[in-house]
């Protein structure tokens, strides 16, 4: 079984009350809902959260809500935490976190991370970009010497229910897939949602996304 969850608390510094706000048509949150629905791998998935509003929202758009408790919805929780909760209270053999910040996601994504996980010995699996390290402002350099390095964007990551259990989010054996740079999108201020919603306007008006709908 893997368990799918979508953690959305209701505080939130850099945009104000972000995962009911509206982006392209739809709540922030529902972009999230809706690839865990198309998902065919996903045993399960949930809405954590805390907070009633959201609860409402992803209710009338298909999500089933797990309570999340008040201590595990503070600025300083981590993600790892959030989805021991969430296995703890209903069991999984595996774990899909799906960051609803992050609600730029081509079809069959979801799938594809699962799949790729369950083909190897993977403690996780996670959607990211490399990005380039330059050295110090003042160093010269040539572009095709500068390294690069993998950084999770917050998309999809799964993890053994064990990994998550040994208090690690990616445990030794971390899978990585690089998505497109569309994808990449983290919504952590203003400029992120306004990029955000540029991004899913282009996916809509290119018709490989459609806009979520209450079910």
């Amino acid at each position: 079984m893997i368990l799918g969850v979508i953690p959305a608390r209701g505080g939130s510094k850099g945009v104000p009350r972000k995962n009911v706000k509206p982006i392209a048509g739809a709540p922030l949150i529902a972009w999230s809902i809706q690839a865990a629905l198309e998902s065919r791998l996903l045993t399960r998935f949930v809405v954590s959260t805390e907070d009633e509003e959201i609860a409402g929202v992803a209710r009338a758009y298909g999500a089933e809500v797990l309570p999340r408790p008040i201590e595990l919805a503070q600025d300083e929780t981590v993600s790892r935490l959030v989805l021991e909760h969430a296995l703890d209270a209903l069991g999984g053999q595996a774990v899909a976190l799906l960051q609803p910040t992050s609600p730029v996601r081509r079809p069959g994504l979801v799938d594809r991370v699962v799949g790729l996980f369950n083909s190897g010995n993977f403690d996780s699996m996670a959607t990211g970009f490399e990005r380039l390290l330059y050295p110090p402002h003042g160093v010269e350099h040539r572009r095709q010497d500068v390294k690069s390095a993998f950084v999770n964007d917050g998309s999809v990551v799964v993890s053994r229910a064990e990994t998550i259990k040994s208090q690690s989010l990616f445990g030794a054996r971390a899978g990585t897939l690089v998505t497109s740079r569309e994808e990449n999108v983290d919504i952590d201020d203003e400029f992120d949602f306004w990029l955000a919603e540029k991004i899913l306007e282009k996916g809509l008006a290119e018709k490989w996304l459609t806009s979520p709908r209450p079910v």
